[in-house]
């Protein structure tokens, strides 16, 4: 069960460098599977997948699956001050997630990436 999200939970949740940089990648692209974002953080299967669950359970991540793929994205009913601070941290963050930008889009297109993937 997500905790109840409240700034104290939130700032928490991403207090941790790879769950600020899943956080906002997934903000950007608005959904994501765990085999792009270790290609986009350059991390493995498990550390990715242990701060994905850790990011479900603050609420402010959800999943889907799909065949093999397990896709995360923003729940639909986040808050609008927590979708708000993601936003505006995506905005005013873009050479910090340069990198991993780059790394994402090296994968192509998502049809291509699938192929690379998991």
């Amino acid at each position: 069960m997500p905790t109840a999200l409240t700034p104290p939970v939130l700032f928490k949740c991403l207090a941790d460098e790879t769950r600020a940089r899943v956080m906002l990648l997934v903000t950007r692209e608005q959904e994501l599977c765990v085999c792009e974002l270790t290609c986009a953080l350059q991390a493995s299967q498990p550390k990715i997948s242990r701060h994905l669950a850790e990011l479900r359970q603050c609420g402010l991540l959800q999943d889907r699956r799909q065949g093999q793929w397990v896709y995360y994205s923003l729940p639909a009913d986040l808050p609008d001050w927590v979708s708000e601070v993601l936003h505006t941290s995506l905005a005013a963050n873009s050479d910090w997630l340069a990198t991993n930008l780059q790394q994402l889009q090296d994968m192509g297109d998502r049809p291509v990436r699938l192929s690379r993937c998991c």
